[in-house]
């Protein structure tokens, strides 16, 4: 751990600064090598689920699944920026009720894992550390200066007075057993570390980990843990007439105002970082200068271009109200240059750039916090004659700033909004860009999940009467080099490369609908569309599950279920060494002698949910030998 970034942590020993143990309960402990429970040593295994990340709806649901599949406890980040939009207004209602989520871990009788912060590791912009605490004089983000270090004993403390208040505490009777605090990248947990001569050896290859207490007999091993894995299928709307298709209305995006006229919100001499503008309120931000240039100008030239760089996601250049062209960054890389030819008018030139973020690039890292974002600069034209260039800098200009979009601000995804008139059924356009869209659908039949295909879009942003369900990209594809029709072996060392899956495809298509946002009449979809695309293919589909496979270890239960639904057939069994993965299994070199597929049709076909011990006491003596066996099943549901 790097000492002068003078971290805060706490794991299990108490709360740092605060002065609140948990350590003193007496049903959770550690004893130098391992957490115990009621004086036992324990393996958790715990997963992430972030509660502002889904509604409060979902949350029962996705706590029971975890369950389902083997966890023993949830953990969860605390986001400071969501909680604290502004200093000392909070905001602990809908999806951000942390004391609800923490409840609904404890109905389901799993353990919780409070990682207070502030930092919070998980593409979540600024690390999770509010945007005016960023701004205040003073404040160095993740040290210990007194402004940042009493903000942040303000919020933690906030935090656990309400956790405390509530009994959730395992001290209380509460769910929590571990609570962190960390102004740093990570988490920091003394009793595994290598340097501790009573610390279990924790043995990796191939991509798994296995725990061996006594460096002798395994406790816990990722290789041979007991799962089932489902596969997915999607099904059409039943609610809506066959073909499905959607009627279309729409309304330009009015950018008037910014690239023909140049008008802004604020002006400032010079180019500014998008964050210390936008404030995080916005994916958007126009950059608006005027440059005067005369036909005797030496940057005068009929071969003149306009450089930018930047370092956004997107940018969208206009010259006296045209379109210029558009450039984003590819992956990993977060400044680019977009230089595209221009012609001037002598006299007044209005420039108009649009910088788009979609959230920001880095969260983690050193100085993440001060990593430039928008457009650092220099913006420059370039006049060419023969050989030479001249270069006009504009970096230093006065520049106007308009955080958002007209469409945005007056909320044209809402009912609500009294701008949301004016659209219009005729000449439907496509490949239009900053064009806003909308259609009605009904309701999907039944309870499985819902989802729209964005297919044939752009990128932009959805609403569900009037709810975002988030941005879309779905023109933004996969590399095309990569994937390989072998078999997906993870054996070795980890290379980003292994096991890479739909190259060429867009990175995701379908986006997830909560059921709590669908009315049981007309329901209405709105679409921001950013890069121009077409909503003709746009349709709504459920997933249920359509096939199950499960996966056990010697002398352990397989346990199939498919979430409701009977299971119809059995399509493979083995128990030996069987080979491949779900939807391509074969048998391998040793089997049990007895009919595996047979067994597991009588003990499972027409049940929501089977088990049976992976055993040679079920399924015959094999001739395996010192090769461990399993059981493998995949069923229809």
């Amino acid at each position: 751990m790097n000492s002068s970034k003078k971290c805060v942590y706490a794991i299990c020993v108490g709360f740092f600064l605060l002065g609140f143990s948990l350590c003193s309960a007496i049903d959770v402990s550690h004893d130098g090598r391992a957490i115990t429970i009621n004086g036992e040593r324990k393996v958790l295994l715990s997963g992430s689920i972030h509660y502002p990340r889904s509604t409060a709806q979902m949350w029962p649901d996705l706590i029971k699944k975890a369950k389902e599949g083997g966890l023993d406890a949830v953990e969860t980040y605390v986001f400071w920026n969501v909680h604290e939009p502004q200093r000392r207004q909070y905001d602990f209602s809908g999806n951000l009720d942390l004391i609800r989520f923490l409840k609904t871990i404890q109905d389901e009788g799993l353990y919780a894992v409070l990682r207070i912060g502030p930092y919070v590791c998980a593409e979540w912009n600024y690390g999770g550390f509010p945007v005016w605490l960023h701004n205040m004089p003073g404040v160095e983000l993740r040290t210990a200066n007194d402004v940042f270090m009493n903000e942040m004993q303000n919020f933690t403390s906030l935090i656990v007075d309400m956790v405390k208040q509530e009994k959730l505490f395992a001290s209380q009777g509460g769910p929590i057993i571990i609570a962190q605090i960390n102004t740093c990248n990570g988490w920091y947990c003394d009793s595994f570390t290598p340097n501790n001569p009573n610390s279990p050896k924790m043995w990796t290859e191939n991509w798994t980990g296995c725990i061996l207490p006594d460096c002798k007999n395994e406790a816990y091993n990722t290789a041979k843990v007991n799962t089932q894995t489902s596969v997915m299928v999607k099904k059409s709307n039943q609610a809506e007439n066959e073909p499905i298709s959607l009627s279309w209305v729409w309304r330009p995006e009015s950018i008037d105002d910014t690239v023909v006229h140049g008008k802004a919100h604020i002006s400032a001499n010079g180019l500014i970082d998008q964050k210390a503008v936008a404030n995080d309120a916005s994916d958007y931000l126009w950059y608006i200068t005027s440059v005067d240039v005369k036909d005797n100008d030496p940057i005068w030239s009929d071969d003149m271009t306009l450089r930018v760089n930047g370092s956004g996601h997107i940018l969208h250049a206009y010259v006296n109200g045209k379109y210029l062209g558009s450039q984003w960054a590819t992956y990993g890389v977060f400044n680019y240059v977009f230089e595209k030819k221009v012609k001037l008018n002598p006299g007044k030139n209005i420039i108009a750039l649009l910088s788009v973020t979609v959230g920001l690039q880095q969260n983690y890292g050193p100085m993440f916090d001060s990593k430039q974002t928008g457009i650092p600069g220099p913006v420059e034209l370039v006049g060419r004659k023969g050989d030479e260039a001249v270069i006009k800098d504009l970096s230093a200009h006065k520049w106007g700033y308009k955080v958002g979009l007209h469409g945005l601000d007056n909320k044209l995804y809402s009912s609500d909004s009294r701008y949301a008139s004016k659209w219009q059924a005729e000449d439907l356009p496509t490949k239009r860009m900053m064009t806003w869209y909308k259609t009605t659908f009904k309701a999907p039949l039944g309870e499985d999940p819902v989802v729209v295909d964005l297919q044939g879009l752009g990128k932009g942003h959805a609403w569900v009467n009037g709810k975002s369900i988030g941005r879309y990209w779905p023109s933004y594809m996969a590399e095309e080099d990569g994937c390989s029709d072998e078999i997906c072996d993870y054996r070795g060392s980890y290379d980003d490369k292994k096991c890479v899956t739909n190259c060429g495809q867009p990175t995701q298509r379908w986006y997830h609908v909560p059921r709590s946002f669908i009315q049981n009449d007309v329901n209405t979809l709105v679409l921001f569309e950013e890069f121009g695309g077409n909503p003709s293919l746009v349709n709504f589909q459920t997933v249920t599950v359509g096939t199950v496979c499960g996966n056990a270890y010697e002398k352990n239960t397989l346990e199939l279920a498919c979430q409701g639904r009977p299971i119809s057939a059995i399509k493979f069994a083995s128990f030996g060494d069987p080979q491949g993965t779900c939807g391509s299994f074969g048998k391998g070199s040793c089997e049990g002698k007895k009919d595996a597929l047979s067994i597991i049709q009588n003990a499972c076909i027409g049940k929501e949910t089977c088990s049976i011990e992976a055993s040679e006491d079920i399924f015959g003596l094999t001739s395996c030998g010192d090769v461990t066996k399993r059981l493998v099943v995949e069923a229809v549901c």
